[in-house]
């Protein structure tokens, strides 16, 4: 733990988790999901520092992005969007680091990128439809049909929970990962020798 934590690695988290915060500002939603799922790139500092640090500090930007961007811009959701994305961004940005760090290639990080884009994708499927969609359905008040329709919208397909989280949620997840993926693709190369 401690040669993770050292005073230049800390240094970095702290830029990183803040770039990570700014970036979450900036989010848009995208066609295909409800206007309430919104894309940001706030995963990009954490995955081009979970490359360059590792899988522990990968969780410390992800910790430090979460409560910065509280700190700028307070909860709106009674903190079920801050706890989701935290615990899905990690799910998808240590994993990517863990496999990077057994193969420090080109094609490790494909290889990181494309399973931390899964099991990103996976989390927020399963945690869409266990948690997510229900807190918000008991602390808004609002009706699990809403949400639904609201996907029936966009997807004709879309008639219960479970297909919602399938037609909506999981490819959602996935474009913002793979665009997440691409970007650090082009980036990494260039930023990481700073970082080092």
């Amino acid at each position: 733990m401690n040669k993770h934590l050292t005073v230049k690695n800390i240094s970095i988290i702290a830029i990183l988790g803040a770039l990570g915060a700014v970036l979450m500002l900036f989010d848009f939603p995208i066609a295909i999901a409800p206007n309430f799922y919104k894309l940001d790139l706030g995963d990009l500092p954490c995955l081009i520092g979970a490359f360059a640090l590792g899988p522990v500090p990968a969780l410390f930007i992800q910790i430090v992005k979460i409560i910065i961007k509280l700190l700028l811009k307070p909860t709106s959701t009674a903190f079920v969007g801050e706890i989701a994305a935290f615990i899905i961004s990690s799910s998808f940005c240590v994993s990517a680091a863990y496999i990077y760090q057994k193969d420090k290639s080109k094609k490790g990080a494909i290889k990181a990128m494309a399973v931390g884009s899964i099991i990103m994708a996976l989390v927020a499927t399963i945690g869409n439809y266990l948690f997510i969609i229900p807190a918000y359905v008991n602390l808004y008040h609002i009706p699990l049909e809403t949400i639904i329709s609201m996907g029936n919208a966009i997807f004709s397909i879309v008639k219960d929970k479970l297909s919602f989280v399938l037609v909506c949620v999981l490819p959602f997840n996935l474009i913002k990962a793979i665009i997440v993926d691409i970007l650090t693709l082009i980036i990494y190369k260039h930023i990481s020798p700073i970082i080092k």
